[in-house]
């Protein structure tokens, strides 16, 4: 009987080594599944990756509003500009298609996270405020805020004092609208903010307004002799708020890096400045 016993006690310890050894199979099963799983992790973080997702698609979604000479369409109606061409070029560097989608300029922000567009790239201003919710690349070009009225004002707004009651405009959350909401010159001016910086050289050449607050950039390409407003000039004695173009990603986008690689590669090369050129924009360039 205890043989028997012995027996059936030998038979159990045999079962239970090999019950555990089946467990440490399962043990190896589960941590080939956890390889998989790091695998997932890995794929979980590409995803995460705002370039692959942009070189996933194979385009680049590219938010901009429309002014000469960064984007706009030329006499037969092909979508040109500095930035078109930037963007493009930077474009190629990183193996995918430029796509350029009209946007608000005050809902620039909300179309960016929602991933309704990939950058903005049109003349943004690099500030604290918006380094603190976007990703944004190395400065590239320097620029500043001008006023614009009608020729026959030229020497009407060159003082504080001369701008009690003026009508002045400026696109929407832009760099001009800071300026015409907090600079002391605008102080007694009434302001109104319109759509776009276009929409505000309309309304200074109709009359509508007494001038408005827009990137110097802009007047290079838009206002004076050739133009659609020969009868609007800069104020030249009058500057503000000295700044730099940035191209804004996602925030925590590591997509900057590669587009900031992309851009000093075009200024080696002798691209960029060849594009700055073309629009008459070759010493604003600051890109190195």
């Amino acid at each position: 009987m205890n043989k028997k016993l012995l027996a059936l006690v030998l038979a159990l310890v045999m079962m239970l080594s090999l019950a555990a050894c089946g467990g440490n199979g399962g043990d190896a099963t589960t941590a080939a599944g956890d390889t998989t799983a790091a695998g997932d992790t890995t794929a979980a973080d590409d995803a995460a990756s705002d370039l692959a997702y942009i070189q996933g698609k194979g385009e680049m979604i590219i938010g901009y509003t429309e002014f000469a000479p960064m984007n706009y369409k030329d006499d037969n109606g092909e979508f040109v500009g500095f930035e078109t061409e930037f963007a493009k070029a930077v474009c190629k560097e990183l193996g995918v298609e430029a796509k350029f989608q009209l946007i608000s300029w005050e809902a620039k922000e909300t179309e960016l996270k929602s991933k309704n567009i990939d950058c903005i790239w049109n003349g943004l201003t690099i500030t604290p405020e918006r380094e603190e919710s976007m990703s944004i690349s190395t400065p590239y070009m320097a620029n500043k805020q001008v006023l614009i009225v009608k020729k026959e004002n030229a020497d009407k707004y060159l003082k504080a004092e001369d701008m009690k009651d003026a009508k002045i405009v400026a696109e929407a959350e832009s760099a001009g609208e800071e300026v015409a909401k907090t600079d002391k010159f605008f102080a007694e001016a009434k302001y109104t903010s319109v759509k776009d910086q276009k929409t505000a050289l309309m309304e200074v050449a109709s009359g509508t307004a007494d001038g408005c607050v827009v990137d110097y950039v802009l007047s290079i390409g838009m206002i004076g002799e050739g133009t659609d407003y020969e009868n609007l000039v800069v104020v030249e004695s009058l500057a503000f708020a000295d700044e730099q173009y940035g191209i804004a990603f996602r925030k925590g986008s590591d997509t900057t890096a590669k587009v900031n690689e992309a851009i000093t590669k075009l200024v080696e090369s002798g691209e960029l400045n060849k594009i700055a050129e073309k629009y008459k924009l070759s010493e604003q360039i600051i890109a190195k």
